[in-house]
C-alpha cells in the first residue's frame, strides 16, 4: 500500500503529539537530532529505553547535522534490537530510513519512515491499548493515515515474522490494532449483521426447500411402500432427518449468533456516542487551553519587555559612573603608553631570539631521536648475536658430550672385538698369528671381518661415519662462533659510541631547555606587566559613552 510520505509524516507528528514530551515535536526541523524521539519511546518502555540510554543522546548545542545523525543512528539502532529482542519480529530493510538525509535535509519520507516504526512499537508494547485509544481521539483523517501506515508496515513484513507465533492471528491482531476509526469498525460490524441475516434467509429458504423436498419423499415412500424395499427407504429417511436435524441445529445456532452481533452492535454504537461527547468535550478544553496559553505567551512577553527596560536603565547608570573613572584613567594611560610601546619593542626582539633558539632546540631534539633509534637498532642487533652465541655454544657442548658418548662406546667395541679376535685365533697356527699381527695385511682385515659378527661390523661402521660427521659440525661451529664473537665486539664497541653520542646530546638538551624556560618566564612577565597596557579600549569606552 502506497502513500504520500510527507502526508504520512505530517499525520504521524500530529500523533506524536499525543506523548507530552519537554520538547517541541511540530515539525520535520524539530526531530532532526532525534531527541524528541528517545523521549517518546521512553514513554513507551522506559525498562528498555531508560534515562541512562537517554542521556546519551542528550542535546548538543552544537548545529552540526554529523552529530544529529549520529544521535539518529543510535535511536535506529536501539529500535532495531528492540523491535527484534523484545517484540520479537526483526525490522526488514525496506523498513529502515536514511537517517543521513533526515540528519541533514529533514527529509519528511525519510522522517515518516522512521515515525513509522515508532508507532509500530508503540501498538506492539504492554501498553498498546492506551496508544490505541490516543489514536482514536485524533481527527478522523489522521486516522485513517495512521491506520495505512499501520496496514502497510505489517503487509511488507517477511513471512517469518507474520508467523502465528509471532503476531498470532492475522485477522484477530489487524482487527484489534489497526481498525481504529469508530466510524470504519461500526460500518465493518453493520456489514457483518447484513451478512449474517442474508445467511439466515438462505438457511430458511433452504430450509422450506428441504422440508418440501422432505414432504414429497414422505409421499413417494407412502405411494411405493409396497414396491420399494423396507430397508432402503429406512436408511433414506433416516439421513434425511439427521440433515434436518443439523440444520435446524445451524438455524438456532445462527439465529443466537445473530442477537449477540446486534447486541454488540448496539453497545459499540453506544460507545461510539460517548466517545463523540468525550471527543467534543476534550476540543473545547484544547481551545480554552489554547486561549490561556496565548495570554500567557503575551504576559510573558510584557515581562520580558520591562525587565529588557529596567537591565537598560541600570546598564545607563552604571556606565555614568564608569564615564568619570574613565576620564581620570585615560590620562594616566597616555602617560604609560609610550613607555609600554618601547617594551612591546625590545619584547618583540627577545621573542625573535627565542623563535631561533627553539627552531634550534627542534633540530636537536630530531637528532636526539635518530641517534636513540640507532642506538635501539644496535642494541636490538647486539642482543641478536649475543643470542644466537649462547645457542651456538649450547649446541658445542652437546655435540662434544655426543663426541664423548660415541668414544666411549668405540673404546668399548674395540675392546670386545679385541677379545673376540684372541678368543678364535688361539687354535690357529703360528703362522696365522704372525700373519694377524701385522694390521697393514690384507688378510688381517679378511680375517678380522670373518670373525666379527654382522651387527659389530655395521655398529663400528655407522660410529666411524658419526665420529667424522661430528668433527666436520664441531670445526663448522666453531668458525661461525668465531665470526659471532666479532660481531658483537663491534656491535658492543658500537653501542658503546652511540651511548657516549646520547649522553652529550642529552647534555645539551638539558641546556637547551633551561635556555628556553628561562626565554618563557620571562616573555610570561613581560606579557602579564603588558596587559595593565590598554588605553585603545579605555579610549573607545569613553567614544561610546560620549
Amino acid at each position: 500500500m502506497s502513500m504520500d510520505k510527507a502526508e504520512l509524516c505530517g499525520s504521524l507528528l500530529t500523533w506524536l503529539q499525543t506523548f507530552q514530551v519537554p520538547l517541541p515535536c511540530a515539525s520535520p526541523q524539530d526531530l532532526s537530532n532525534g531527541l524528541a524521539i528517545a523521549h517518546v519511546l521512553n514513554q513507551i518502555d522506559p525498562s528498555w529505553f531508560n534515562e541512562t540510554w537517554i542521556q546519551g543522546i542528550s542535546e548538543d548545542p552544537s548545529p552540526s547535522w554529523r552529530l544529529k545523525v549520529r544521535k539518529l543512528e543510535k535511536v535506529l539502532r536501539s529500535l532495531m534490537e528492540y523491535s527484534k529482542d523484545v517484540l520479537g519480529h526483526p525490522l526488514s530493510e525496506q523498513h529502515l530510513p536514511d537517517v543521513s538525509l533526515i540528519g541533514e535535509f529533514s527529509d519528511p519520507a525519510e522522517l515518516g519512515k522512521l515515525l513509522q516504526l515508532v508507532l509500530g512499537c508503540a501498538i506492539s508494547c504492554e501498553k498498546k491499548q492506551e496508544y490505541i485509544q490516543r489514536i482514536m481521539t485524533l481527527e478522523e483523517t489522521v486516522q485513517h493515515v495512521v491506520m495505512e501506515a499501520i496496514q502497510e508496515l505489517m503487509t511488507k513484513e517477511t513471512p517469518d515474522s507474520l508467523s502465528p507465533d509471532t503476531y498470532g492471528n492475522f485477522d484477530t491482531q489487524s482487527r484489534r490494532y489497526y481498525f481504529l476509526s469508530e466510524e470504519a469498525e461500526g460500518n465493518e460490524l453493520q456489514q457483518q449483521c447484513l451478512d449474517l441475516e442474508r445467511q439466515l434467509v438462505l438457511l430458511s429458504e433452504e430450509k422450506q426447500n428441504l422440508a418440501q423436498e422432505n414432504a414429497a419423499l414422505r409421499e413417494r415412500v407412502g405411494r411405493s411402500q409396497v414396491e420399494s424395499a423396507p430397508g432402503l427407504t429406512a436408511k433414506k429417511l433416516l439421513l434425511l432427518q439427521s440433515q434436518l436435524e443439523q440444520l435446524q441445529e445451524e438455524n438456532f445456532r445462527l439465529e443466537s449468533s445473530r442477537e449477540d452481533e446486534r447486541m454488540r452492535c448496539v453497545e459499540l454504537e453506544r460507545e461510539v456516542t460517548e466517545l463523540q461527547q468525550r471527543n467534543q468535550a476534550l476540543s473545547s478544553l484544547s481551545q480554552e487551553a489554547q486561549a490561556l496559553k496565548d495570554e500567557m505567551d503575551e504576559l510573558r512577553q510584557s515581562s520580558e519587555r520591562a525587565r529588557q527596560l529596567e537591565a537598560t536603565l541600570n546598564s545607563c547608570r552604571h556606565r555614568l559612573g564608569e564615564l568619570r573613572e574613565l576620564r581620570r584613567q585615560v590620562r594616566q594611560l597616555e602617560e604609560r603608553n609610550a613607555s609600554h610601546a618601547e617594551r612591546t619593542r625590545q619584547l618583540e626582539e627577545e621573542l625573535r631570539r627565542a623563535g631561533s633558539l627553539r627552531a634550534q632546540l627542534e633540530a636537536q631534539r630530531r637528532q636526539v631521536q635518530e641517534l636513540q633509534g640507532q642506538w635501539q637498532e644496535e642494541a636490538m642487533k647486539a642482543e641478536k648475536w649475543l643470542f644466537e652465541c649462547r645457542n651456538l655454544e649450547e649446541k658445542c657442548d652437546l655435540m662434544a658430550k655426543e663426541k664423548e658418548r660415541l668414544l666411549m662406546e668405540r673404546d668399548s667395541l674395540r675392546e670386545a672385538n679385541e677379545e673376540l679376535r684372541c678368543a678364535q685365533l688361539q687354535p690357529r697356527g703360528s703362522a696365522q698369528a704372525d700373519l694377524s699381527l701385522d694390521p697393514t695385511s690384507p688378510g688381517l682385515e679378511n680375517l678380522a671381518a670373518e670373525i666379527l659378527p654382522a651387527e659389530l661390523r655395521e655398529t663400528l661402521l655407522r660410529l666411524q661415519l658419526e665420529n667424522k660427521r661430528l668433527c666436520q659440525q664441531e670445526a663448522a661451529d666453531r668458525e661461525r662462533q668465531e665470526e659471532l664473537q666479532r660481531h658483537l665486539e663491534e656491535a658492543n664497541r658500537a653501542r658503546h659510541g652511540l651511548e657516549t653520542q646520547h649522553r652529550l646530546d642529552q647534555q645539551q638538551l638539558s641546556e637547551l631547555r633551561a635556555q628556553v624556560e628561562d626565554l618563557r618566564k620571562a616573555l610570561q612577565e613581560q606579557e602579564g606587566k603588558a596587559e595593565d597596557a590598554t588605553p585603545t579600549l579605555l579610549k573607545r569606552k569613553l567614544e561610546d559613552h560620549l
